[in-house]
């Protein structure tokens, strides 16, 4: 025997009022039939019906299971891709502690809100690597997160068409039945937008015919700021200045419109993952899976027709108490 419900302070509450109310509903009856010379207790057997129509009622709302049940559920989910820049530039602080980190605490966040949706996980900067492939398990995309650092990567100009094109080959490599639409696909891209590399056009047309929607999360501030050095000092540009990274959006927001997705940001006062949640819940997913599940038996109607059936009791039988 298991419970579908724990007991809650609704139950709880319930039950300390019932005995409350019964025991100074006897209390009064008693004090009654005292005065008139009269026997209160024929009204016991009535006080054990109302209390075990009572207790049923209590078990009914936690329903009580017993055995298992295969039941069909159906799903239709979508794939999500999370596109990480791993670049030297997310390690600066201008939101704090760095572009990087505060990314990665706000996309642990982001990818409990898709139990039922596949996420995986690619990294780029001058190279790109699926660091996570599509997965249900959200375990171990947490762990991957939490690896994340841009010493993953090598060094050098940040090239997105690799990361797109990876993409573009995981998502054709997915099996599909002949005539089934394809699965809904979104890109979540995690920039601060600087230096994509050329020639981009070809592989957001591939996005494009893919029907895949790329959403773009700008990181950082356009105020920007120097870019510290792991081993002390700031980098320096090739004349020997501090140099300066900001946010560049305008590249994030071109690749969010001509793939039919949305642009959003990223700073210390401005935090937009709630609106990419929402934008993310609104894409549909066109293929339906059917999973057979066990569940456990919730045999609450059985407790609840029996309660209904002593209440109904109480009300027809009739008890004369006072007698001449």
């Amino acid at each position: 025997m298991t419970w579908a419900y724990p007991i809650s302070w609704l139950e709880l509450t319930s039950l300390v009022l019932f005995v409350a109310l019964y025991v100074g509903y006897g209390l009064r009856l008693r004090r009654l039939a005292a005065s008139l010379d009269q026997n209160p207790w024929r009204l016991g057997w009535k006080l054990l019906l109302r209390a075990l129509g009572f207790g049923l009622l209590v078990i009914s709302l936690l329903g009580p299971a017993y055995g298992v049940t295969q039941r069909p559920v159906r799903t239709a989910g979508k794939d999500v891709w999370l596109l990480v820049d791993l670049s030297r530039s997310m390690d600066a602080p201008d939101v704090a502690p760095t572009r990087l980190q505060k990314a990665r605490a706000e996309l642990a966040t982001l990818i409990t809100r898709f139990k039922a949706d596949r996420i995986g996980l690619i990294v780029f900067a001058a190279d790109a690597f699926v660091q996570c492939p599509l997965t249900y398990d959200q375990g171990a995309l947490q762990m991957f997160l939490t690896t994340l650092q841009t010493s993953l990567v090598p060094a050098g100009p940040t090239d997105l068409t690799t990361a797109l094109e990876l993409a573009l080959t995981r998502l054709s490599a997915i099996p599909r039945q002949a005539g089934a639409p394809p699965r809904a696909t979104a890109f979540v891209l995690v920039s601060d937008g600087e230096d994509f590399g050329e020639n981009l056009e070809p592989a957001l047309r591939q996005v494009s015919r893919a029907g895949a929607r790329v959403y773009t999360m700008g990181v950082g501030t356009p105020e920007g700021s120097r870019l510290p050095q792991p081993t002390g000092g700031f980098v320096r540009d090739s004349r020997g200045s501090e140099a300066i990274t900001r946010l560049v959006p305008t590249t994030l927001r071109r690749l969010a419109e001509q793939t039919g997705g949305q642009y959003f940001e990223l700073s210390d006062r401005r935090n937009e993952f709630p609106l990419l949640v929402n934008a993310l819940n609104r894409v549909e997913g066109q293929a339906e899976q059917v999973r057979t599940v066990s569940v456990a038996d919730n045999r609450y109607r059985y407790t609840l027709a029996l309660a209904l059936l002593l209440l109904l009791l109480d009300v027809l039988v009739t008890v004369k108490v006072i007698r001449p």
